[in-house]
């Protein structure tokens, strides 16, 4: 059984840094596509950034790209993300998700919350102004 946790959220000051893993157990895919997304109260989730594992391909939504690190080891079978420069509008709760990504393109010009099958429970992240 497929199992994804998310860890590494918290409360920071605008300006601030945090960084986010996500750990997935029982994930045997020789490819996979890593993703963050997030949902702000009385927002729908939002694809953040996400990553394929075969060649490294990643994607970065408007609102975060020059801010935001997707990055993924996979030995350890984790990815990351790793958010400077944050704002308030940042504040959500942020879900890891993951997919074998058969059959679907691996150059990332966007992502869907559907696209995926396996996802984290989730981690809030809190900026203050």
């Amino acid at each position: 059984q497929v199992q994804l946790v998310e860890s590494g959220g918290g409360s920071v000051q605008a300006g601030g840094s945090l960084r986010l893993s996500c750990a997935a157990s029982g994930y045997t895919y020789r490819t996979t596509c890593w993703g963050w997304f997030r949902r702000a109260p009385g927002k729908e989730r939002e694809g953040v950034a996400a990553i394929y594992s075969g060649g490294g391909s990643t994607y970065y939504a408007d609102s975060v790209k020059g801010r935001f690190t997707i990055s993924q080891d996979n030995a350890k079978n984790a990815v990351y993300l790793q958010m400077d420069s944050l704002k308030p509008e940042d504040t959500a709760m942020y879900y890891c998700a993951a997919d074998p990504w058969f059959g679907k393109s691996w150059y990332l010009t966007s992502i869907d919350w559907k696209d995926f099958n396996y996802w984290g429970q989730g981690t809030q992240v809190t900026v203050s102004s």
